[in-house]
Formats: C-alpha cells, structure tokens, sequence
C-alpha cells in the first residue's frame, strides 16, 4: 500500500525554488488522493462483470475480463486494490486485484464457495463469506489470504454480508438465527472482530446489508418491513432513529456511502432491470447513474 509524506507550505515554497536543499527529498511514502469512484457489477453481454465509474455515473470501465463470472467488489481502504468474488475456477473465490483491474490473485482456493469480501479498515485483514463447514458462516482471513478463521461458527443458521465498523472494532452481518424473535428470516447484527460479543439490532420486518457510516454513528440497511418490498433505510448505530429513504415500487438494496456521508448509492429495479441510484443521506435528490439496459447492482463507494 501507498505511503508518503506531507510537506508544509513553506517546504514546498522551499523544494520548489531548489530541489537540492535539504528535506526537500521524499524520504516517505506519499499519500495518494485518490479520486471518488464507484465500483460496481454489471452485465453488459452474458457474464458478470466489475466495472468502476465516477460518482455522476461517467466513464464506465470493465475491470474484469468478459467470458468470466465476476461480482462483489468492494476497495481496500486506501482505494488501490478491489477485493471481489470470482467464478474463474470453477467456484466461487476470493479474489484481490488493482483498482484498474490489473494484477488479479487468488486469495482463497477452498472447494467450497467463499464469497462477499470486505477489508479491515486498517487494511491488514479481509472478512468474508465461506460455506466451506456446510453453511454460510463468517471468515477473517490476513490480507494476504493467510490464516483463515471462522469467527461466527453457528451450525444452525447463515452468517451474510459482513461489513466492518470504522474503527475496526466490531463486524455487521446478516444473520438467519433468532428468526423466531425477528419473525423473519434476516436479521441484522454486530460483533466483535472475534466472533464474542454478540448483539442483534431491534430491526423487525426482516433486513440485511448493513453498512456503517464514515463515521460510525450510523447504518444504513435494506428493509423488508413494508409489505415485503425492499426499500433503504438508515439508523442510528444502536438501532433507534429509523428512519426509510426510498419509497419506491421497485426493489431497493445494497446501500454503500459516499466517503463523507452525505451520500449513499444503492441498486434499484424500479426502472426494470436493476440500475444503480445515488441519493442525498436524507433520501432526496435519487438520480439513476447508470440509465442503460444491463444488469447494474452490488454498488461500492471508493473509501
């Protein structure tokens, strides 16, 4: 990953009358901004694809290669590597790459599926979905592949989607136990980055992908309370202040936030095939960034 240093103003001044003076070399690793993209999987002929656009929906760009099955592509924290899910070999698998595409590695190779990666806020490990012990439970593996554990290990229901809170303490997911109290088969929970500590979130109705704020204060969530339509919702961290963003006929899911919280981007089918929206984090201003007839879903802000 990229370091480097920052200069003051008056060693910049400085470096710029004469690049011999003392200091003026880069003796760190810089840090690189990088651009807001959205990262996100589309079906442009027959196959799954990641592709990566700007945040008003411009430029488009394949970033894996067609006659491939490719999905679930989330960035590292520093936006230089997108973590995705590959069928490539035969069954779903972990897969890193840069974030233009090149480089691609295995990161998982277990005949089971393993699937829905997400990476530490720290960068140094990567949470996942493995149905390797026979159902779906929740992995945490090194950001190199190593050391792969099961955090969840809960035999008797699935463990989806986790997300991990910005300061890297505790994971969301979705969770199919306690369904009984829930009365649906989704719930939505925290724990920490162990396993321990388990807490499920008062959301009734059934709802999943989760996902903090930048700042950790809030989660938005796909909600399944009205009439079984998904529709976005957010909420405090602890579960209180819900509040629904769309109101749409169609199915809205899969919320990701913009890097400063004022935006969120989702996929929606409300216009027929699945398109990808972004909105102000009130629910206004819900804008199609997409707008062509491919499969657009699974959407993921650049960190």
């Amino acid at each position: 990953m990229e370091r480097s240093r920052r200069l003051t103003p008056t060693a910049i001044a400085l470096c710029g009358l004469a690049v011999v003076l003392p200091g003026c070399q880069d003796t760190t690793a810089p840090t690189v901004e990088r651009a807001e993209r959205i990262v996100y999987t589309s079906i442009p002929d027959r196959f799954l694809r990641v592709f990566a656009m700007e945040v008003d929906g411009s430029n488009p760009t394949a970033l894996t290669a067609d006659m491939q099955t490719n999905l679930e592509p989330s960035w590292s924290p520093d936006g230089a590597e997108i973590v995705f899910t590959s069928w490539r070999d035969g069954d779903q698998n972990i897969y890193l790459m840069e974030s233009d595409g090149e480089n691609p590695r295995a990161l998982t190779s277990d005949p089971a599926n393993d699937r829905w990666a997400r990476f530490s806020p720290d960068g140094r490990r990567i949470a996942f979905v493995s149905e390797r012990d026979g159902n779906y439970e929740i992995y945490v593996m090194d950001a190199d592949g190593s050391n792969q554990v099961n955090i969840t290990n809960s035999p008797d229901s699935h463990d989806l989607e986790p997300t991990w809170s910005p300061d890297g303490r505790r994971i969301l997911f979705t969770s199919t136990r306690d369904t009984t109290a829930a009365g649906v088969g989704y719930t939505l929970w925290t724990m920490n980055r162990d396993g321990t500590d388990l807490v499920r979130l008062p959301v009734e109705g059934g709802a999943r992908s989760g996902v903090w704020s930048p700042g950790g204060s809030r989660i938005a969530f796909t909600s399944y309370r009205d009439d079984g339509d998904a529709e976005i919702y957010i909420m405090n961290a602890d579960g209180t202040g819900q509040l629904r963003l769309t109101q749409s006929p169609g199915v809205d899911e899969m919320p990701s936030w913009s890097r400063d919280g004022s935006r969120i981007v989702f996929a929606t089918n409300r216009d027929g095939p699945p398109e990808i929206y972004v909105m102000d984090v009130n629910g206004t201003g819900q804008t199609n960034l997409t707008r062509d007839t491919h499969w657009d879903a699974m959407p993921a802000w650049r960190p």
